[in-house]
């Protein structure tokens, strides 16, 4: 980690647009997000909603339309092909939900977690991939192929495989989306083992909320852009950092609010994002809202003539 630098990731405006010769669609629409060294980061958003498109920016494997985004102090905008393909390689690593992505079915668990160090920059070790196998409490499955593991299994190969070259940032794509519940607590709790015990700045794009619920913070991006941010109250943080595995954690309380505190986010004109469920709990109904500054407090209300009847 650098002395001088509080955040990893640094995204400043950020705008991807994807353009066909009849359509043209903007993924992320000035989207601004910091995340600090040592974070472990959850973040949702509905299908189209741009999640995984900044995902493949902080990849490398995508380039931004505009903006800045800076990973480790790196200007991804100014990364040669060369420089692209060793930010690839040795800053950070990816945990796929679909693991045939990460796995040769060919090669039994620590051939496949070696196999990165073949073509990075450290020196192939079978006992480097032993200890990350431990790590992900894989180690008694190191001479089995991938035809002999579980789903979930696979998925913990696959997070030691994403670990081999020492990446400083680890993204990982909805990285429980293909198990049973009982699989994805054992998936999420080696993340939470590895951004304890290694420090590891982790990413995560989920839509499982019993996994967002467990994280300190999460983002939640609608239309290419973040529109709120959770962030876990005091008193449950504490518990997080205290053990590894908190079923008594799950997608109710965070949507509830007694794990996390929620809050807008103001984009850089100043212009908010009205959560949905929150408009339909105060019963607007319409596209005008009045809006004004009572005891300190901007209130937003419904004008009368649009207030549903009761």
């Amino acid at each position: 980690m650098s002395d001088e630098r509080e955040y990893i990731i640094e995204c400043d405006n950020l705008v991807k647009i994807y353009k066909t010769e009849e359509t043209e669609v903007m993924a992320l629409q000035g989207l601004d997000f910091q995340v600090r060294y040592g974070e472990l980061t959850a973040v949702i958003g509905n299908s189209g909603s741009g999640k995984s498109t900044f995902l493949n920016l902080l990849g490398g494997l995508d380039t931004p339309t505009a903006g800045r985004l800076y990973v480790d102090g790196l200007d991804l905008f100014r990364l040669s092909e060369k420089e692209l393909v060793a930010y690839k390689r040795d800053l950070v690593g990816f945990v796929w939900q679909n693991n045939a992505r990460n796995l040769l079915p060919y090669l039994c668990a620590w051939q496949n977690v070696q196999m990165p160090m073949l073509f990075g920059t450290q020196e192939a070790k079978k006992e480097r991939a032993m200890e990350l196998l431990e790590l992900v409490g894989m180690e008694h499955r190191a001479e089995s192929y991938m035809r002999e593991l579980s789903g979930g299994e696979q998925q913990r190969v696959a997070i030691a495989i994403a670990l081999a070259n020492r990446p400083k940032l680890l993204l990982a794509d909805e990285p429980t989306g293909s198990v049973d519940p009982v699989t994805a607590a054992y998936i999420f709790n080696a993340f939470r083992r590895l951004n304890r015990e290694l420090g590891l700045t982790i990413v995560i794009v989920t839509h499982d909320m019993s996994v967002a619920s467990k994280v300190s913070r999460v983002v939640q991006i609608r239309d290419g852009k973040i529109s709120t941010e959770r962030v876990m109250r005091e008193n449950y943080l504490e518990q997080l950092n205290q053990t590894a595995s908190l079923e008594s954690l799950g997608a109710a309380t965070l949507m509830d609010g007694s794990t996390h505190e929620e809050f807008a986010v103001l984009d850089r004109n100043d212009r908010v994002q009205l959560p949905p469920e929150l408009l339909e709990q105060a019963g607007f109904d319409g596209r005008r809202v009045k809006m004004a500054v009572e005891d300190g407090k901007i209130v937003i209300s419904q004008p009368k003539e649009e207030q549903r009847e009761e």
